[in-house]
């Protein structure tokens, strides 16, 4: 019987487990890419666009595509036969003759249910539309908005244009539709999967630079990542209303995504 796993990491590189001689050899390499996601009773939401994702930053960080039937396979032996419920890492890392894919596997995580509070940085990650390894910035930030007290960092750009969050897509909700910031950001896998339901729904979105100043205006805002999606409550000192509908709504919508077999 399949069960969620204990709270170690398992790390495994190119299908096999990682001798202290290639963990050593990644430990050193800060050249790469990755994305992160969770898998319930072994399968995972969005399993094509993580996929996507390997293949299109492999091309333009290595120059060579990804077989998306060898990373599901990874991903497949690292799980073994025991481990159903996991948080799953699959990073590609500059090696010496070619890259090696680490798959790390560690206990699911769950979204936090209570809303989240943002402090607002003055940093935007460079090649913002690839999902990349080793952002000092991103960290540094990431972790002086948590010793704030703050849940995520809000990274701005000139005349604090908001891009992304450190970990989170953010989107803006004015009282008829969405809004996502127009700002060079990574398309997460979880805005990209709940998009096309909530127009489907009649939720309209749209893209728009959005300022920190803009914020009073707006009618709700929430993050969204790999665990889930989140409602926001405060931006900096800021309070944000909390739309219960919208919420729901959106839990819907998550909800009704389709899990993908890790075959």
């Amino acid at each position: 019987m399949m069960t969620a796993i204990t709270p170690t990491t398992l790390i495994e590189i190119d299908g096999a487990t990682a001798s202290e001689q290639r963990l050593r050899a990644a430990a050193l390499s800060g050249y790469g890419h990755f994305t992160a996601m969770q898998v319930r009773d072994r399968r995972v939401r969005g399993l094509e666009l993580h996929l996507a994702r390997l293949d299109a930053a492999n091309r333009e960080l290595f120059g060579a595509p990804l077989d998306a039937a060898v990373i599901a396979g990874h991903i497949r032996h690292a799980l073994g036969e025991e481990i159903a419920d996991a948080s799953v890492r699959v990073v590609v890392l500059e090696g010496a003759n070619a890259p090696s894919v680490m798959v790390t596997v560690r206990p699911p995580a769950s979204t936090r249910g209570s809303p989240w509070a943002l402090r607002s940085v003055p940093y935007q990650r460079s090649l913002a539309h690839v999902k990349h390894a080793s952002d000092f910035g991103q960290r540094y930030y990431q972790r002086l908005a948590h010793d704030g007290g703050f849940d995520e960092a809000l990274l701005t750009g000139p005349d604090a244009v908001i891009s992304e969050g450190s970990i989170t897509n953010i989107a803006f909700f004015d009282g008829t539709g969405l809004i996502w910031p127009a700002a060079p950001t990574l398309q997460g896998i979880t805005m990209q999967l709940i998009e096309p339901v909530l127009a489907g729904l009649g939720l309209s979105s749209r893209r728009a630079h959005v300022t920190v100043r803009d914020l009073p205006s707006f009618a709700g805002a929430f993050v969204t990542n790999a665990r889930g999606i989140s409602a926001v409550a405060r931006v900096d000192d800021l309070e944000l209303p909390v739309d219960a509908d919208l919420m729901r709504a959106l839990a819907d919508a998550y909800g009704s995504v389709a899990w993908d077999a890790i075959t």
